[in-house]
């Protein structure tokens, strides 16, 4: 069983940095041609900046040695290092470009990929997880990647190719004075790691507070009716603005901590160029150095200075990027508790008949916490559904009615015992071809944010609109939809909100006659429905219902009268099982429930 847990919690195996940027930087094959141009470009660019101090070097050298042919020499000189100037901007604009290009698309392909690994994985998942740090993973923190795998790449080959260019000219021009300034490089690599560490720690605190907030957002915004309807408009605000304080405090810290480290870092740099500065006049007034190669020397010390600036910078935004695609990577790890058969059978036809055989079924394990996983929400339960029949179940609240019809699409497996379809084990078959043969109309009904034709043909999506027209006429949705000023192109608003109770229902009921399934779930279907809708809707049930094999999940027992076996389900045990006539003969719960649901309704109606 999948174990319910935190977005933040670390998985069992985390992946060390260097596997993981490996794992992140994998995602750039399909961009193989883009990064090589983009990396040949960021290393002329480079090459062509190590060549400036070299002319710098002959100005000194030539003009205030010897003032001899000057005007020839300084124009040279300078239009040399304007062409040089030219042509370092065309591959500058070629390496942000094609870079560019790269990361853009790997932060596109995680996104996809990710996306395509979250919706497939099980309903235990989402069950444990709030929507807003999900899709935070999806947003801040692939930004965050795609820092790192676009313009932070090309700076980190640019600015490693400027220091080992300069390092190796400094060797050339004076090794001594090399060394001096060179020592202490050590110190600023050995902080740049400790920095980063404490960074990368901070910084996956602070995604983690973004996505609390995120979360705290999500949740308010989607049930903005019951937030007015509470007047908790106030108590909203102030949560998500605690949440965005606390993000917002931790953000300062690692300001402050970036802050310090990088001021320490261009201190030791500019001391260290400082010393070279004086004892390269010395040298200088000695006679073992020309002021052209001490201004050489001083421009790639500059070099030095600005590339370990620029990558201890750098070292910190991988820092962050291998903090937020931890957290991302560790939704691509989730597995799913459903597994696949090996070599799943595919029925020729489905005629429907789903069989329990001893199902027991807990949505944890015995040690869980959660007094939910540890307690069995079904116990031995066994029925037959034949193909065309139709199978109610009843019974009190938290019987577990909803939780058996959840096990017939395999959103969960069953704990002990096994479901099978026309003989053959749920597990043994390929689940979406299992999937498409079900269809479920359930009491909250869920719509897209698109038009109702869209809706409607979400069932199947290779439909015409002639089919998609004749299952909303089925479903006694058509005169109310072609009533709309847009007809089938109206758009229903986010799940469903511009339309009524019954119109959702009548709309869900399209979708499932257009799916044309063999099997059918009804979870309380027109419970929340008044009379006059309720008629519509059950009037389009009908019609949906006729030769599948069905299951209803019902509040009012006089809406399953009819059915052909009635289950009756009492602390996750069938207690009953008849049809309406032989149960009420019976006596036991079921006869109570229906004594005591007709008396209600006699006094309602008086």
């Amino acid at each position: 069983m999948m174990r319910s847990r935190s977005l933040r919690e670390p998985t069992k195996g985390s992946l060390s940095d260097f596997a993981q940027l490996r794992k992140l930087f994998a995602y750039t094959r399909p961009y193989r041609v883009q990064l090589s141009i983009g990396m040949a470009a960021v290393a002329v660019s480079s090459g062509l900046s190590l060549a400036v101090p070299q002319f710098v070097r002959r100005f000194f050298d030539t003009f205030i040695a010897s003032l001899q042919g000057a005007g020839f020499s300084l124009n040279r000189t300078v239009g040399l290092l304007l062409v040089i100037f030219l042509v370092q901007a065309a591959f500058n604009f070629l390496r942000t470009y094609m870079i560019a290009q790269v990361g853009e698309g790997v932060v596109a392909d995680l996104r996809r990929a990710l996306y395509r690994h979250l919706i497939g994985l099980p309903i235990r998942f989402f069950e444990t997880r709030r929507t807003g740090e999900i899709t935070s993973r999806l947003t801040s923190d692939a930004s965050v990647v795609q820092g790192a795998v676009s313009q932070a790449l090309a700076q980190l080959v640019n600015q490693l190719a400027l220091l080992i260019g300069s390092v190796v000219l400094l060797f050339i021009t004076n090794w001594s004075l090399t060394l001096l300034m060179l020592a202490i490089v050590p110190v600023v690599m050995l902080a740049a790691r400790l920095f980063g560490r404490r960074l990368s720690a901070i910084s996956t605190e602070f995604q983690d507070r973004v996505a609390e907030a995120n979360a705290s957002a999500e949740e308010a915004i989607t049930s903005v009716r019951v937030v007015k309807s509470f007047t908790a408009e106030g108590l909203e605000a102030e949560r998500y603005g605690g949440l965005i304080g606390a993000s917002y405090r931790i953000a300062l810290k690692r300001a402050a901590f970036r802050a310090a480290f990088f001021s320490g870092i261009i201190l030791a740099m500019f001391t260290a160029i400082s010393v070279v500065l004086w004892v390269g006049g010395r040298l200088v007034v000695a006679g073992s150095l020309t002021p052209g190669q001490l201004v050489q020397f001083l421009l790639y010390t500059f070099f030095v200075a600005g590339a370990v600036g620029s990558l201890t910078n750098l070292y910190s935004q991988f820092q962050e990027a291998l903090g937020a695609s931890k957290r991302i990577f560790e939704l691509l790890g989730e597995t799913s508790d459903l597994h696949a058969a090996e070599n799943p059978k595919h029925l020729a036809e489905v005629r429907g008949q789903i069989r329990f055989e001893g199902v027991s079924f807990r949505y944890g394990s015995p040690t869980d916490d959660d007094e939910r996983g540890r307690t069995a929400v079904l116990r031995g339960i066994t029925l037959t559904a034949s193909p065309g029949e139709v199978t109610a179940l009843v019974g009190p609240s938290g019987a577990g009615k909803s939780t058996l019809v959840t096990l017939i699409p395999r959103f969960y497996d069953p704990t002990d015992g096994r479901i099978t379809l026309d003989g053959v084990d749920l597990r043994d078959l390929d689940e979406r071809a299992l999937r498409a043969s079900i269809g479920i109309v359930p009491q909250e009904t869920q719509l897209f944010s698109g038009t109702v034709r869209d809706n409607i043909r979400y069932g199947r999506p290779g439909a015409t609109d002639a089919e998609v027209e004749g299952a909303a006429e089925a479903a006694n949705a058509h005169d109310f939809i072609g009533a709309f000023p847009d007809g089938y192109e109206t758009v229903v608003g986010e799940r469903g909100i511009k339309l009524s109770g019954g119109q959702r229902q009548r709309v869900a009921i399209a979708r499932a006659l257009l799916k044309d399934p063999r099997i059918l779930i009804l979870d309380e279907a027109t419970s929340s429905l008044d009379s006059e809708s309720e008629a519509l809707v059950q009037g389009a049930l009908e019609t949906l219902m006729r030769g599948r094999t069905v299951f209803v999940i019902a509040h009012r027992l006089s809406t399953v009268r009819n059915a052909d076996r009635i289950i009756v389900l009492a602390d996750g045990r069938a207690v009953q099982q008849g049809t309406h006539g032989q149960l009420l003969a019976q006596g036991g719960l079921y006869e109570a429930l229906y004594r005591r649901q007709f008396q209600e309704e006699t006094v309602a109606e008086v």
